[in-house]
């Protein structure tokens, strides 16, 4: 297979971590006789800087002729401390989100048994995590209207949904259910907000096409709770665009870092793959950022696209690392092992792929996730 990536490093450790990811989508090529041309844009703040714009037209235009997207993280402190600029490095991803119609953002989160106990939920509470947030990506409180007073001491953000927003993640969310363990939780605040409610009718009326799916729906402060006291009990999760971003950095608590959490992101023609975690800007150069994240994410992309074997194989190399206790400090603490020696080990051990590690059930899909 021929694919054209255009890679994003960002801002912060983005362009280290994604360095590593390239070094494995190498050896995937190279092993499996697939030929994956890499192009190179920015987005960020890195961007602002040499162009004034968070998303230049020629970085929208390489990732909308491009097969695929992978990117890096975005922001920095600069930005992060100064409330009052007009230009963010986050509004290049928002825009990028929007521009290529990348509705569905898939969020798997399963612990992987090689490093459950660096979970800080103990072993016995989060032994048989396995579940997917669906998030909606494009729409909601990000993207509506905002508003300061002309005096600056008022301002609004405008959370906007439609049916057609809803119903077309609702759908891809429970087919997901339906393929894996046949439950689907709705995450809303259906109590206080209007569109809530309208993502709960909406979704209540879609249910009754999947009659061996139970729907069950949950506040967000009580699904928040039940993630951290009961997190094997769910399967998947659906929700809006900024309860599915919080939820999620969640998740990466369970595991024990968010430096493990992949993503997806996915429209009708374009696609996007990129880590959960933030920039980490206090990590950059320093060659102690996890590129696990974004390394899952290139499992994910290859599974996206049909490549199952290849997928698994960069699975099994990951969990080889885990298991020869191959990581950064994030997840041991006292690690020796820097960012770049992580990812040439992942990267050189892809072909190797133990019988030990019972790998032959493992899948990444996006619709049946078997990563941490």
């Amino acid at each position: 297979m021929q694919l054209k990536i255009a890679l994003l490093g960002g801002d912060g450790i983005g362009p280290e971590i994604v360095a590593e990811s390239v070094k494995c989508l190498q050896a995937v090529a190279e092993t499996f006789n697939h030929t994956f041309i890499f192009s190179k844009g920015i987005m960020g703040a890195i961007a602002i800087e040499k162009h004034g714009t968070p998303l230049p037209k020629e970085t929208l235009d390489l990732c909308a002729n491009s097969d695929v997207t992978l990117s890096g993280t975005i922001g920095t402190l600069e930005y992060d401390n100064n409330p009052d600029a007009k230009i963010r490095p986050e509004q290049g991803l928002l825009q990028l989100r929007k521009e290529l119609g990348l509705f569905a953002n898939v969020r798997p989160v399963k612990m992987f048994p090689e490093i459950i106990k660096h979970s800080p939920l103990g072993k016995d509470l989060v032994r048989g995590t396995d579940f997917e947030i669906y998030r909606e990506l494009t729409g909601g409180i990000y993207y509506g209207e905002k508003k300061v007073s002309e005096d600056g001491t008022s301002a609004s953000d405008l959370c906007l949904y439609t049916e057609k927003e809803i119903s077309r993640i609702a759908h891809r969310a429970f087919k997901a259910a339906k393929r894996r363990r046949k439950k689907l939780t709705l995450v809303d605040k259906a109590n206080v907000l209007e569109t809530s409610r309208l993502w709960r009718r909406v979704v209540k009326t879609i249910s009754t096409s999947y009659p061996d799916v139970t729907l069950e729906c949950l506040y967000i402060d009580n699904a928040a709770v039940q993630l951290l006291l009961n997190p094997t009990s769910f399967d998947v999760l659906l929700t809006d665009n900024m309860f599915g971003d919080i939820l999620s950095d969640q998740g990466s608590v369970i595991i024990g870092s968010t430096g493990l959490l992949p993503s997806a992101s996915i429209g009708e023609y374009h696609c996007m793959f990129e880590p959960v975690h933030g920039s980490y800007p206090q990590a950059k150069g320093k060659n102690i950022a996890n590129p696990v994240a974004s390394i899952l994410s290139t499992a994910l992309l290859l599974e996206h696209f049909g490549l199952k074997e290849e997928s698994k194989a960069v699975i099994a190399s990951v969990r080889k690392s885990f298991k020869k206790k191959i990581l950064t400090p994030d997840i041991l603490g006292s690690s020796k092992y820097g960012t770049d020696y992580v990812g040439d080990f992942i990267a050189d051990h892809i072909t190797d792929i133990d019988d030990d590690m019972n790998m032959n059930d493992e899948n990444i899909g996006l619709g049946k996730s078997t990563i941490i």
